[in-house]
């Protein structure tokens, strides 16, 4: 294995990229999404830009990786776009620069058109983030590959 961590970095086996160009979402990735019967998985590679001065994943990335990953299971539950109403995050350990990270979540209830969403981030067996989240769903679209609604 080679220490240049510039060099293009393997993606775990079911992984598929988002393609996510347009606004802010284009700047944090590539982006990648796994959808199994356990429910939706995002993967994030860590890279130079996402780390703070220590190497490590910004909290701020992080942060940012939880709000797309945990509001993606309303876009699988919905095929809506969405808002975010609140995020509540926990950091408990880093992530370092060629990092592979990983974020899923399930909801745990929905009241009054809001969905909150349980979620976590982890690299390996290391959690790195949990939390919850709020959101609201705004618009229907079509289904698109993987979501409930799918009709492929």
């Amino acid at each position: 294995m080679s220490d240049d961590v510039s060099a293009p970095a393997e993606i775990p086996d079911g992984y598929t990229a988002l393609d996510w160009r347009r606004g802010f979402p284009g700047q944090i990735g590539p982006l990648y999404r796994r959808i199994d019967p356990s429910g939706a998985t995002m993967g994030l590679r860590v890279d130079e830009r996402h780390t703070n001065g220590m190497l490590n994943a910004h909290g701020g990335v992080l942060m940012t990786f939880a709000d797309m990953a945990w509001g993606h299971v309303v876009s699988v539950e919905t095929s809506s776009y969405w808002v975010t109403v609140r995020l509540t995050c926990d950091f408990l350990s880093a992530a370092k620069m060629g990092d592979w990270i990983e974020a899923g979540g399930e909801t745990l209830s929905v009241e009054g058109g809001l969905y909150i969403v349980r979620g976590r981030i982890w690299c390996g067996e290391n959690t790195l983030m949990t939390g919850t989240g709020v959101f609201k769903p705004i618009k229907r679209r079509e289904p698109r590959r993987g979501e409930k609604a799918f009709r492929g």
